[in-house]
């Protein structure tokens, strides 16, 4: 058996839902990769049992930074998925709009402002 074949059985195999079949249980004991992810499930397995009979007050102000996190690290990764491949040319196209439509308002805004300086005078 392979090791991505195995991990695949191990969360039945070690829920206790359906025994593992020999050829598992020797390939387990003889792979130290699949013997350390055995390891780290069931460590995985006791910390959610610990979370069941324990109620932990979370600190002020927690919630409210790990969802700027999650807003964070969701926008770099639309922006890095944006920047990439055939999506850089949208968004050099995009940006270029964003600059021209900027200098526009910036000129009409200047143009205003001097008309009505002229019309004051």
């Amino acid at each position: 058996m392979r090791c991505e074949e195995v991990a695949l059985l191990l969360p039945e195999m070690l829920d206790g839902d359906a025994p593992a079949s020999l050829p598992v249980q020797r390939h387990v004991e003889s792979c130290l990769r699949c013997q350390a992810e055995v390891a780290r499930y069931r460590r995985m397995l006791r910390g959610l049992q610990l979370l069941r009979t324990q109620y932990l007050e979370p600190a002020p102000g927690v919630l409210g930074q790990t969802l700027a996190a999650i807003g964070a690290a969701s926008e770099q990764r639309a922006i890095r998925s944006v920047l990439s491949g055939r999506r850089l040319a949208y968004a050099g196209a995009i940006g270029g709009a964003v600059a021209a439509a900027g200098a526009t308002t910036a000129a009409v805004l200047v143009t205003r402002a001097r008309r009505r300086a002229t019309l004051a005078h």
